[in-house]
């Protein structure tokens, strides 16, 4: 197993993180040295990018590195370039797999060069929902556990596979219905963003709000009804009291 420093509680990052991510940049800088990038493996200042007019480059050279780090499949690159905090194309790649997803506004979605579209499932108890862990900020496991508790107990299957980008990309070909997490950075959910939508789906904060380059929750379903039934039973969760 590759070996890896420490970021944080349950963060790491590897030498093929740095090293993707340099090869990344080194591509956007040669082709375009105006303008600006917001990378997971770098200091980026969240706020001051989050509504910048002038493109921005989102770049996660790695998702899911603790997967990488095991040898498990789920593990991509990430890159989505933004206008005035709007992905307007992204795209995501896992190479364990081969897989490539991409879209651009007005261009539909795509995977391995075939159109693809989100599900028919309309229905909560029907639904095949992705999620992610809490792993970076226990505090709000409590909460967390409730709305999993919540749509078990609604007959949603949840499943979870460790890299927010791939999810997305599941989601918008139709191999999730729905997703939901509680903590994201705008590099796990760019490009995922724009694939999503592209493909006909919906992603939110759980206000039911636009979702701005900036850290925080999402939730998303390949339709507005399956959406509302899954921000009902959120809502439903956070009124609980116990686990």
């Amino acid at each position: 197993m590759e070996t890896a420093d420490v970021k944080g509680f349950g963060d790491f990052v590897s030498q093929a993180d740095l090293e993707a991510q340099e090869a990344a940049l080194g591509v956007i800088r040669d082709r375009h040295p105006d303008h600006r990038i917001l990378a997971e493996e770098g200091d980026p200042d969240l706020f001051a990018v989050a509504g910048s007019p002038e493109p921005i480059w989102v770049v996660d050279p790695l998702d899911g590195t603790k997967n990488f780090l095991h040898g498990h499949p789920m593990y991509a690159v990430s890159v989505a370039v933004a206008m005035a905090g709007r992905p307007e194309a992204g795209a995501v790649f896992s190479p364990a797999t081969g897989e490539r997803w991409w879209a651009a506004r007005g261009s539909g979605a795509w995977k391995n060069g075939k159109r693809i579209r989100v599900s028919g499932i309309d229905r909560l108890e029907r639904a095949l929902v992705g999620t992610g862990f809490p792993f970076k900020a226990i505090d709000v496991l409590p909460r967390y556990l409730l709305q999993f508790r919540e749509l078990m107990e609604r007959g949603a299957a949840i499943r979870r596979a460790g890299a927010a980008a791939i999810d997305l990309c599941f989601l918008a070909e139709g191999r999730f219905d729905a997703f939901w997490e509680l903590i994201l950075n705008p590099w796990d959910f760019a490009a995922g963003l724009v694939i999503v939508e592209e493909a006909g789906g919906i992603l939110c904060r759980p206000d039911g709000g636009p979702l701005e380059l900036e850290p925080g929750a999402l939730v998303g379903a390949n339709s507005r009804e399956l959406l509302d039934a899954l921000l009902h039973a959120l809502g439903a969760a956070d009124g609980r009291t116990e686990a």
